[in-house]
């Protein structure tokens, strides 16, 4: 959205895929709660497209369409980097509900570990919450993305972005941001092929 914002877009809202059985975006499998408190410390409005692996590309048009008339979008903008299956899905499902879409981090993958280093030096801060089983160990869960985060994940046989799943993460404060988003109690939870990071207590709190 950073990048966005640089280049004089202006982002009327946020949009997130939610499972409609479990109430938690895809991917990250994170509580919508929390989304909430990032769409409120940016200052705009969030919106949730439930839907099920069945019906997903289904469901997403549909809403996406609505959305459209609604806040009078002109493009989407997806964060995928460089998985060319990904961008296939994203421009067509935009084509179809009528809109342009638009890849503001688009590169090559040889330059993903310079995205994250841009990313480290960019004031936004995040934390680990999400591995897979299969590249990373649970140790990772929690940290910083940070310097030592940037030296230390080029040594892993994975994405330095995590753009495969390796990790995912959350933003809790950036230049964007009005308030921060304080979490704390955090549990170490099993899903399928995945762990996570649950934090039981999150606020926003002043800068």
């Amino acid at each position: 959205m950073e990048v966005l914002v640089k280049q004089g877009v202006e982002v009327a809202c946020l949009i997130t895929t939610v499972p409609a059985e479990i109430g938690r975006t895809f991917g990250h499998g994170e509580k919508t709660e929390l989304i909430h408190l990032q769409a409120k410390a940016l200052s705009i409005p969030v919106e949730f497209i439930s839907c099920s692996f069945e019906n997903y590309t289904e469901r997403y048009i549909s809403k996406l369409k609505k959305l459209i008339d609604k806040f009078k979008l002109t493009g989407i903008a997806y964060g995928d980097l460089y998985l060319a299956g990904h961008r296939r899905w994203g421009e067509k499902v935009a084509e179809e509900a009528g809109i342009n879409a638009v890849y503001p981090l688009w590169m090559e993958e040889k330059d993903s570990i310079q995205a994250l280093e841009t990313f480290v030096k960019s004031g936004n801060k995040a934390r680990v919450i999400r591995v897979r089983e299969d590249v990373l160990d649970p140790s990772w869960l929690g940290r910083e993305l940070d310097a030592a985060f940037l030296q230390d994940i080029q040594k892993e046989a994975v994405c330095p972005m995590g753009e495969s799943g390796e990790y995912h993460t959350f933003v809790y404060d950036g230049p964007l941001f009005s308030q921060k988003i304080q979490l704390g109690s955090p549990k170490l939870i099993q899903l399928e092929t995945t762990k996570k990071l649950e934090f039981g207590e999150y606020k926003l709190i002043g800068k």
